[in-house]
């Protein structure tokens, strides 16, 4: 059987549904649980390093903070690259290419952290290299954009993506339970001896990356044998760097580090952020739900912009966080006294929902902007306007992928401006003050392109 469609024809109606449907959805199927893993392992250290200090491994909290910061870093830069692999290697080839690569950090991990000798740089190392999971985002991202119509790529793109970033909560919640156990017996290590204080207690934080391995190898394979390449869709990196010269490339960018940035920011700085501000609190119970709530919104983001329309659903979105960043700061402690939990992680729910709702129209914008300004550029006549929307496709495909880069910097800065707030001024909140200058960038930007009367490209 050919892994390559010589003819893909999505946004013809009989295309689509004698053939095109079942094929599309099927590479979803299989993208999805890639991208989740790929999310767990890039997101792993924000829980790994929650027990480090406990088995013997003497970090300040400022390097700590690297260690949850670093991946998000190097993901991000990774993205800018993986942006136009598939056009360049073929959407199965890559995925399978890029799942596999999460091998390196997941086994590298589960040794690494059973010698508390282990230098910080080799730690350092393992934490960039957890950056292949955030790499993957953004070739899974614009694979999935070319199998599916205009009038369904908000849905899909919000499950691929909406689904992926569960990783982010499942890591947080899996790890816990599976560095209490041990899973691989001899073949997994001897656990450590975690101390605090007086109690002490048994622990294999080696499964934290182990417990990823066989899912990793199954969903390569599956990726390999189920997947398809689609023959037009190939391009150059020349074809596709024209995206680098267009404004709502760059705009959309921008928008993108608020809604996903702040998701996956706030998902690798909210355990050391909880543990910091409410010391009395175990924050294994609780932060995975704040990406878990992220991950689940994103899909309805995507529904919803493609019924409403994306740029209204992204400005309900940016003035929300705003009041809700809001609700952050008047719950938070201050010089240690007073401050509520339950507010403060009531509120960051909300910010998590918000982030993923708005993940989900942002993306829904990119294919509907340059589809709308290939059509308006085409001259008149079938051949025209079929020419238009396959350039928008590869340019939307590259622009998702491009602007899931520069967005996953957030994942980076939000950490690092919480330890830079606190060393500087004693405490988060004018970091948070930071966040809310931004989000009104944003919900400037948005508004005046895409969601006034008579904006520029209305959608």
């Amino acid at each position: 059987m050919s892994h390559v469609l010589t003819r893909w024809e999505p946004e013809s109606p009989s295309f689509w549904q004698q053939d095109g449907k079942a094929v599309a959805r099927r590479n979803l199927w299989i993208s999805i649980p890639a991208l989740t893993l790929a999310f767990a392992i890039w997101q792993v250290w924000s829980v790994a390093v929650l027990n480090m200090p406990n088995i013997g491994f003497n970090y300040t909290p400022n390097q700590l903070f690297w260690l949850a910061a670093l991946p998000a870093l190097s993901g991000a830069t990774l993205r800018i690259f993986y942006s136009f692999m598939v056009p360049i290697f073929g959407g199965r080839k890559w995925t399978a290419i890029s799942t596999a690569s999460l091998l390196i950090p997941a086994i590298g991990i589960g040794f690494a952290v059973q010698d508390p000798s282990t230098s910080y740089v080799t730690m350092l190392i393992l934490a960039l290299l957890c950056g292949f999971g955030g790499g993957n985002f953004s070739s899974s991202m614009s694979n999935i954009s070319f199998f599916f119509p205009k009038a369904e790529k908000g849905t899909a793109l919000g499950l691929n993506a909406g689904l992926g970033n569960l990783g982010v909560s499942l890591v947080q919640f899996v790890v816990p339970i599976v560095i209490t156990m041990s899973l691989f017996g001899a073949l997994g290590g001897e656990p450590q001896t975690w101390v605090k204080g007086e109690a002490t207690k048994q622990m294999w934080l080696q499964n934290a990356g182990f417990v990823w391995v066989p899912f990793i190898i199954l969903s390569t394979l599956a990726a390999w044998f189920g997947m398809n390449d689609i023959a037009s869709a190939k391009a150059s990196f020349a074809d596709q760097a024209v995206i680098f010269k267009r404004k709502h490339n760059w705009l959309m960018c921008w928008l993108y580090i608020g809604t996903f940035g702040s998701f996956i920011g706030f998902a690798a700085g909210f355990p050391l952020l909880m543990k910091g501000q409410f010391p009395d609190v175990d924050p294994s119970k609780y932060v995975f739900f704040g990406p878990l709530v992220g991950a689940l919104a994103r899909p309805l983001g995507g529904w919803l912009a493609d019924k409403v329309g994306g740029a209204k659903v992204t400005q309900v979105v940016f003035v929300l966080m705003i009041a809700a960043v809001l609700g952050v700061l008047n719950f938070l402690p201050h010089a240690g006294q007073g401050g509520n939990f339950q507010g403060f992680f009531a509120m960051f729910l909300c910010l998590f929902a918000l982030t993923g709702i708005g993940n989900g129209s942002t993306f829904m914008q990119v294919p509907t902007i340059f589809l709308t300004l290939h059509q308006r550029m085409a001259g008149k006549g079938d051949a025209a306007q079929k020419k238009a929307v396959a350039d928008a496709t590869k340019e939307a495909a590259a622009v998702l992928g491009f602007s899931g880069a520069i967005g996953a910097y957030g994942g980076f800065f939000i950490p690092k401006s919480y330890g830079t707030s606190i060393a500087m001024t004693g405490g988060v909140e004018a970091a948070l003050y930071g966040f809310i200058a931004f989000y009104v960038t944003c919900l400037l930007i948005n508004g005046w392109y895409y969601a006034r009367k008579n904006a520029e490209v209305p959608c």
